[in-house]
């Protein structure tokens, strides 16, 4: 009880220093849970957008991956593929790269699809491209359904909307017809870069090999294993400076009550009492941090160019990091208060 008596009042005596420190560490804490929120989207993105085309596994070129490889097949290989025992259905695939010129100038992926009913992306608007012009369009774009899309690979009408579908650190797809993504991004050789299968083939022609979903989604994260390692770096340094902020105000404080200390050590209280209050402290100042990060976290992915993927799991991990930088911080303070000599009570120290 004593320690918690001493605590709150050394916390109430130096209240606006705690404040200062409780708001800069939940600005840290909240841009460390929003930048963990656009690691999530990054992480996520490669296995939501395979799995949004909803086949069973791929045939690519040996060694090759549907949406990292410029390896292509030709496009004949459908038949032979389709006539394979265990496969029920095959529709190919093409990708490849555009700039967007119209509207904001932006980088998107071009996928070469043909939707039918029950098998590859979701639209949620709309209806499916038809004609060598047309494409449905994911997030990340202004352009809606009606929409001209002038890009590097030729100008689009907008007839589409795509649920999610965007990859390569986020960025926007334009999907449109088999054929035209040939033309568009193959010159209309008659090539493809994979196949989506439902089924699984029993045998497969020379030179190729069956890629499950798993697989094709761990190639494609490749391409963001460099950001997301920077990400988590950078969370990293921002948990640190937090815990430099809350270290020294602790410490700061430890400094201030040395005679105090003293007179408590000379009276017969006991080592624990002084590194209770302090750890208390600390905590007490971490906790609020990471507890009023949470708002703020979701205020600062408003103005973060990417999405950023907030969930109970991000709370949860800030909240017990917060605990664990609470602890650290103390660990100068409390070392500080027990050199403190009980002879300095009586020293005018």
């Amino acid at each position: 009880m004593a320690m918690w008596l001493l605590s709150r009042r050394e916390l109430q005596f130096r209240s606006r220093r705690a404040l200062v420190a409780v708001l800069v560490s939940a600005l840290v804490f909240g841009i460390a849970v929003a930048a963990e929120g656009i690691k999530r989207t990054l992480s996520n993105e490669p296995s939501a957008f395979v799995g949004s085309f909803r086949a069973d596994g791929w045939v690519v070129r040996q060694d090759a991956s549907p949406f990292t490889t410029i390896a292509v097949l030709p496009a004949s290989l459908r038949n032979e593929i389709a006539d394979t025992p265990g496969v029920t259905s095959v529709h190919p695939v093409v990708t490849g790269r555009a700039t967007i010129l119209s509207g904001k100038r932006d980088n998107a992926n071009l996928i070469g699809y043909d939707l039918t009913a029950g098998n590859g992306p979701e639209l949620t608007g709309g209806r499916a491209p038809e004609g060598d012009h047309e494409v449905a369009v994911s997030g990340g774009t202004s352009a809606g359904i009606g929409d001209k899309l002038v890009t590097t690979a030729g100008t689009f009408d907008v007839v589409g909307t795509l649920d999610g579908m965007r990859y390569n650190a986020s960025a926007p797809t334009i999907l449109m017809t088999f054929a035209a993504a040939q033309r568009a991004v193959l010159g209309g050789q008659p090539y493809a870069m994979g196949f989506a299968v439902n089924g699984r083939p029993q045998s497969l022609p020379k030179g190729t090999q069956f890629s499950s979903n798993a697989a094709a989604a761990d190639d494609l994260g490749l391409t963001i294993k460099s950001a997301t390692s920077t990400i988590n770096f950078i969370t990293l340094l921002t948990w640190l400076v937090a815990a430099g902020v809350i270290g020294a105000i602790v410490y700061l404080a430890a400094l201030e009550q040395n005679r105090n200390f003293a007179i408590l050590r000379a009276t017969g209280s006991t080592g624990k009492l002084i590194v209770g209050s302090l750890l208390v402290q600390s905590l007490a100042i971490a906790v609020s941090a990471a507890v009023l990060s949470v708002p703020l976290a979701f205020v600062i992915r408003l103005g973060m160019p990417m999405p950023s993927t907030l969930t109970v799991d991000s709370f949860v991990r800030i909240l017990t990091v917060g605990l664990v930088v609470g602890c650290l911080a103390s660990i100068a303070a409390v070392r500080r208060a027990l050199r403190v000599s009980p002879a300095e009570a009586f020293g005018g120290a």
